[in-house]
């Protein structure tokens, strides 16, 4: 399918998909629309980002009859899922009435007890809340036709497996059973095979999650510095309007104030914000009233704005399909986009997990200089004053500045209004950088000592691959090498030193658990009287 037209909806459900900014249905909704139309039990084995709730929510409310009654319920693991979820099937059913309701731990059972009093058709709810209901009689599932097991593999993890059994036992045999699923391990397998009836099987492929339209590129920097680097990264791009994606909502918090503070126009986007909230937010960015919206994976679901220029990921995805999901928020409607992506040492692995998933081309730039970034900012700085100038009408400055031209030098008394102007955004100081002091390493090099040694079967060749895999520095930075028994002491360039220490301070290797430090000057106790050997867990 290429449209939803060819789905055959009702006019209120089209109306619905329309408002929502849905353009074309995703694959997994064109696979799967139909068979659950049509009636038929369906496996859908996707992940998060692919469109799977439209591809179950579309068809629930379509078939969704009149009536008080419980007709389809979702179970899901986590009440932030069921909060998602609900937002999406209201969307979907805002022309029809078919009323939704999610029911999860940490609300007012009370409220959730008056409310399906007044009658509710989709169920949405974790599956601990759905049994108190059921135990309490407050829910009845007698005249279910469809059960939606989402994030099946993740309710398993969270052991609710047993509930998910339970409360299937008390809905009518004859109905309709879907599971969605990023994987499918024997448990999931086993409760597909017991509770589905010759269930169809979709499976999106990695082929299927991919961004072509959309430069790539990645920046290695520093933890401590990470904040630094993004504003530089950012001041040397043309940012229209950009997405900045953070793992948790303090994160996206933390971030937003931080870059508010700064002077970007930024506003965060979370799950904790009220509709209204988030309402506010994405008319500001959808304005132009701000620039940049830090949010999370959750909260930017369902975004879309068309010209978005830039996605960078502060915090990695940690998966290949957020990955593709987060940066699709840009190269909409066939225009390019740029999306960044921010790595530190520990990371440096899963970015190249999910450079190999994608068969994407992820360019590695050098985070820019002070230097740079400030000709970039001078340069337009230098275009504001020139198209100042030409476009005229100065006369009541130049009389303010009449009698002061008279006593100071006109070059300076430009350059002081110049930085009265930028806030002092051109003359920048390094901030946060490793001062490792003097290890007793090579002129140029910064001398480590590492809590393994030959015990951890460890050679010289060995340690240079593991530091340069962990770290991502080229082998090349590591110099000269002494291994001892329990400990090794090794010099690396200077310039890789920070991502070294970064990645290699908490890392395991063989199972040990290393313990990586600046060593001492030689002859200041650097020595194995210091350092004692690695711990083995």
């Amino acid at each position: 399918m290429t449209t939803f037209l060819e789905f055959a909806l009702s006019k209120k459900l089209q109306e619905a998909i329309n408002e929502m900014g849905y353009e074309e249905p995703s694959p997994i909704q064109s696979t799967c629309i139909p068979l659950i139309l049509d009636g038929k039990d369906v496996i859908g084995q996707a992940q998060t980002g692919t469109g799977k709730t439209a591809a179950f929510g579309i068809p629930l409310v379509e078939i969704a009859g009149t009536g008080r009654h419980v007709q389809s319920i979702v179970l899901l693991p986590t009440r932030e899922l069921a909060i998602q979820v609900a937002g999406e099937m209201r969307k979907i059913a805002k022309f029809k009435r078919v009323r939704t309701l999610p029911i999860y731990g940490g609300q007012s059972i009370g409220h959730q007890i008056r409310a399906l009093e007044q009658g509710v058709n989709i169920v949405i709810g974790t599956p601990g809340r759905v049994l108190d209901h059921l135990r309490r009689g407050t829910l009845k599932l007698d005249k279910v036709q469809t059960v939606v097991l989402d994030e099946a593999d993740e309710m398993l993890d969270m052991g609710f497996i047993e509930d998910i059994e339970s409360i299937l036992q008390t809905i009518p045999a004859e109905r309709q059973t879907l599971l969605f699923s990023a994987t499918i391990p024997p448990e999931v397998r086993r409760l597909a095979n017991r509770y589905m009836k010759a269930p169809e099987h979709v499976q999106m492929t990695h082929g299927e999650m991919t961004v072509p339209q959309i430069d790539q590129v990645f920046y290695k920097v520093l933890e401590r510095t990470k904040l630094d680097s993004m504003c530089r990264v950012i001041d040397s791009e043309d940012v229209t309007l950009g997405i900045i994606f953070c793992r948790t909502k303090r994160g996206v918090d933390e971030l937003a104030e931080a870059l508010i503070s700064r002077g970007y126009l930024a506003d965060g986007l979370h799950g904790d914000l009220s509709q209204a909230q988030r309402d506010r937010v994405m008319k500001k960015f959808r304005g132009g009233e701000i620039e940049l919206l830090v949010a999370t994976d959750v909260a930017a679901r369902g975004i879309d704005v068309g010209n978005v220029t830039h996605v960078v990921n502060y915090d990695i995805p940690q998966d290949t399909e957020a990955y593709v999901h987060r940066v699709g928020r840009t190269g909409r409607a066939g225009k390019r986009g740029l999306a960044i992506t921010l790595v530190t040492p520990r990371e440096f692995k899963l970015l190249k997990t999910i450079q190999r998933e994608t068969k994407a081309s992820i360019e590695g730039r050098e985070v820019p200089s002070l230097a740079d970034v400030a000709e970039r900012q001078a340069e337009i700085w230098r275009d504001r004053l020139q198209s100042t100038v030409q476009e005229g009408g100065l006369g009541h400055y130049r009389a303010l500045l009449g009698k002061l031209v008279d006593e100071l030098d006109p070059i300076d008394l430009a350059a002081a209004a110049l930085k009265l102007a930028s806030a002092g955004e051109l003359e920048s100081e390094e901030t946060g950088q490793y001062d490792f002091g003097d290890t007793g390493g090579a002129p140029g090099m910064v001398r480590f000592f590492v809590n393994i040694g030959r015990s951890a079967r460890m050679g010289p060749g060995d340690m240079v691959r593991m530091i340069s895999e962990e770290s991502g520095i080229p082998s090349a930075a590591v110099g000269k090498i002494d291994i001892f028994e329990k400990f090794t002491f090794v010099e690396v360039e200077e310039e890789s030193a920070p991502f070294v220490f970064e990645a290699l301070r908490q890392a395991r290797v063989n199972g040990y658990r290393v313990n990586l430090e600046p060593a001492k000057p030689r002859g200041m106790g650097g020595s194995s009287r210091r350092y004692g050997g690695g711990r083995q867990d």
